[in-house]
C-alpha cells in the first residue's frame, strides 16, 4: 500500500524539480525523500521520473501526480474539518435557555463565539426553566442555561450566577411609590402572580403567601400584560426586569435570601461535543466579565 504521505513527497518532487528544495519544503532529510520515491517506484513497478535529476515525469509519473494531488486535497480538506470539529469551532450546538439569559447576556458573548467559528451551527431555543430542563434531560438540547432548584436527576448542573429578585408592579400603585424595599407583609393583601422563578423562593413568609395564591403565568410577556392589566404583581430576577414597559416599574425585595441562582446543565454520562464544551467555557468566562454591568454576581468556582 502507497502511503498517502508518500505521495506528498512525490508531489511536492515534481513540483520543485529537484529532491533538495522538496526535502527543505518537507523539512525532511535528502536521502529520506530518495527513499520514500524509490518505495513508491518499487510498488508501482515503473519509474515516475524520466531521470535521476527529477526534472521530467514519466507517463505514469504525470498520471499518478494528477491523481495524488486529487486525493491528496481532500485528505488535507477532511483533515481540516475533523480538527476544527476536534477543536470545537465547527459542529452543531443546541442552546435552551431561560428569556433573561437569552435576550440580555448570549447576544453579546455569541457574536464573538460564532465571530471565532464561521463554520458552528447555532440553535438558541428561549423558555422557561422547567423546559430548559426538558430538553436538556430529553436530549433536544445540548446545554441548558436555566433556574437551579427544580429536580436535577440525570443533569450535571453547574452554578454560573445569580441575581436578586425584583418585584414587579404598576408605577402608579402604592408600592411603587414606597422608598424603602418591598417586605414579605406588604404583600399580605396584594394579588400575586406566580411564575417558574417563583418556585425557587423559599422564604417562610413567602410561601404562605404563595399558597393562596390562584394565578400561576409561564410566559414573561403573558404575566406582565396581566401585570400591566391590574391582575396582581408578581416577582421576576433582575435581568428579567430591564426594559420593563413604561407601566411597570421593578422594586427590591427587602429578603436578602430572595434571589435567582442560574446554572448551565448538560446530560449525565455523556460526553460533551467539543463545540459544546467550548461554549460552556466562553458562557463562564464572560459571565465573569459582565457581573457589573448586569448587576450579577458570579458563584462559579472549579
Amino acid at each position: 500500500m502507497i502511503r498517502t504521505e508518500a505521495l506528498r513527497v512525490f508531489v511536492t518532487v515534481a513540483e520543485c524539480g529537484n529532491i533538495r528544495d522538496a526535502a527543505d519544503r518537507l523539512f525532511r532529510t535528502q536521502s529520506a525523500i530518495s527513499m520514500t520515491l524509490k518505495q513508491v517506484e518499487d510498488h508501482l513497478g515503473a519509474p515516475l521520473f524520466e531521470s535521476d535529476r527529477k526534472h521530467s515525469l514519466t507517463e505514469l509519473g504525470s498520471y499518478v501526480a494528477g491523481v495524488a494531488r486529487v486525493l491528496l486535497r481532500d485528505h488535507d480538506t477532511a483533515i481540516e474539518l475533523i480538527e476544527q470539529h476536534a477543536f470545537g469551532n465547527s459542529g452543531r450546538l443546541r442552546i435552551a435557555s431561560v428569556p433573561s439569559v437569552a435576550a440580555l447576556l448570549i447576544p453579546e458573548m455569541l457574536a464573538k463565539f460564532v465571530a471565532d467559528r464561521p463554520s458552528a451551527e447555532i440553535d438558541l431555543v428561549d423558555t422557561d426553566s422547567a423546559d430548559v430542563f426538558r430538553l436538556v434531560a430529553t436530549g433536544q438540547a445540548d446545554l441548558g442555561i436555566a433556574s437551579m432548584g427544580i429536580a436535577d436527576a440525570g443533569l450535571v448542573v453547574t452554578p454560573i450566577f445569580e441575581d436578586r429578585m425584583q418585584l414587579v408592579c404598576l408605577a402608579t400603585s402604592a408600592l411603587a411609590q414606597r422608598a424603602d424595599p418591598v417586605d414579605w407583609h406588604d404583600l399580605e393583601n396584594v394579588p400575586l402572580i406566580l411564575n417558574e422563578t417563583t418556585r425557587g423562593i423559599r422564604a417562610a413568609d413567602f410561601q404562605a403567601i404563595a399558597t393562596r395564591t390562584k394565578l400561576r403565568v409561564r410566559n414573561v410577556t403573558s404575566l406582565l400584560a396581566m401585570v400591566r392589566a391590574g391582575i396582581g404583581v408578581t416577582l421576576l430576577p433582575g435581568l428579567a426586569t430591564v426594559g420593563l414597559p413604561p407601566q411597570l416599574v421593578a422594586r427590591p425585595v427587602s429578603d436578602q435570601s430572595c434571589r435567582r441562582k442560574v446554572g448551565i446543565l448538560r446530560r449525565e454520562g455523556r460526553v460533551q461535543s467539543p463545540l459544546a464544551r467550548a461554549f460552556q467555557e466562553h458562557f463562564i468566562s464572560a459571565i465573569a466579565e459582565m457581573t457589573e454591568q448586569h448587576s450579577i454576581v458570579s458563584i462559579y468556582s472549579e
